[in-house]
């Protein structure tokens, strides 16, 4: 035991020390309140801090990469593969009704050969509330991007100034989606999947992407490429390319993404930038433009090439049936590609001449 005068001298002392220590506490915060205004206010009032910082600070900054409710890297991280790796595609409400465009979407990832498990890493981006509010009820991972400049809930009408915006956001956010160092494939919702992609890529390639027409050879700039399917890998080339495309815009106004691309994927800049650029085989990447020639071995089918939602849903439907029977047949059948494609049905290559009718609508 410690002598009465010792305890008491201890006693003494710490009470002295927690009074400092209170009032040193009060002062800091005091401070704080006076600069908390002017701290905060270089953040966006739509920010939400969840845990550090990106290597990627711009992003926060960027409209597009951000929503009220969902910040856009927490979705992201949920649905990654462990390399980073997510799937992206849009949504409005026009595709998002019941029994219509993502029904069948993600039907073809349910019924296909691996490729069930690749919901899990599914992000579906709404472009309107109805969309969002359908995905919440449907899927897993599902993000509102939020437009202060147009609102997409309606069927776009091809090359209309709606539908190039709708198209070139797109673009805009998958750059965002590079920034936060997340690869992406990005497919549009009218591409069934019936096979893991993930092994008919190239692995050296920075961008990759499918094709109207395949010339049959992947490092060929006379292929005709379709926006509507592409794996991106993360890296200062890819980020750099994306930039380049969306500025590109303003160089070719009133074009869509997808022509934009077809004129500067021979400009200098994608070789000054060092960008691996590879075009996917119509074999295994198909679409109505240009179907895949063996179900053994189908990875993706494109409804492109077509106009009109009843068109598009007639078509992909009977792309679904198609699947079924051949997941039917025996081995010895299946290798003799007994089956084949009954589509173009109602998205027949003759409509393709409507191409300049606004009363025509698309989604490529």
């Amino acid at each position: 035991m410690l002598p009465e005068a010792k305890v008491l001298h201890l006693r003494r002392t710490v009470a002295a020390s927690l009074f400092f220590a209170t009032v040193s506490l009060s002062c800091l915060v005091l401070f704080r309140d006076v600069n908390s205004h002017r701290f905060f206010s270089t953040f966006p009032s739509s920010y939400t801090f969840y845990g550090l910082p990106s290597i990627f600070p711009s992003a926060y900054n960027d409209p597009v990469a951000t929503s009220n409710e969902y910040p856009l890297e927490k979705v992201l991280n949920e649905a990654a593969m462990k390399d980073k790796t997510v799937i992206l595609t849009t949504l409005n409400e026009a595709w998002a009704a019941p029994n219509s465009v993502i029904d069948l979407f993600l039907e073809s990832f349910r019924i296909g050969d691996r490729t069930r498990t690749l919901l899990n890493h599914l992000v579906i981006i709404a472009l309107d509330e109805k969309a969002f509010a359908r995905c919440q009820v449907i899927h897993t991972h599902c993000f509102f991007l939020v437009s202060e400049e147009a609102y997409f809930n309606e069927e776009a009408y091809f090359m209309t100034p709606r539908y190039l915006k709708m198209m070139w956001r797109r673009i805009d956010f998958l750059r965002s989606v590079l920034e936060l160092g997340y690869n992406f494939v990005f497919t549009d919702a009218d591409i069934m999947w019936f096979r893991n992609p993930f092994p008919q890529f190239h692995h050296d390639a920075d961008f990759q992407i499918a094709c109207d027409h395949f010339t049959g050879s992947f490092d060929d700039v006379q292929n005709r490429p379709n926006g509507g399917f592409n794996f991106v890998k993360s890296n200062n080339r890819s980020i750099e390319f994306y930039k380049f495309w969306y500025s590109s815009r303003e160089s070719y106004p009133g074009y869509h993404d997808q022509d934009v691309l077809n004129f500067i994927k021979v400009h200098p800049f994608i070789t000054v930038i060092g960008l691996k650029m590879r075009f996917l085989d119509t074999t295994n990447f198909g679409g109505l433009c240009e179907p895949s020639r063996d179900l053994n071995q189908v990875c993706t089918m494109h409804a492109n090439c077509c106009f009109g939602m009843d068109s598009k849903l007639h078509d992909l439907r009977i792309m679904l049936q198609d699947w079924k029977h051949y997941l039917s047949l025996p081995p010895s059948l299946k290798k003799l590609s007994v089956v084949s494609w009954r589509v173009p049905s109602k998205c027949s290559l003759d409509s393709l001449r409507y191409l300049d009718s606004p009363e025509k609508s698309v989604q490529e």
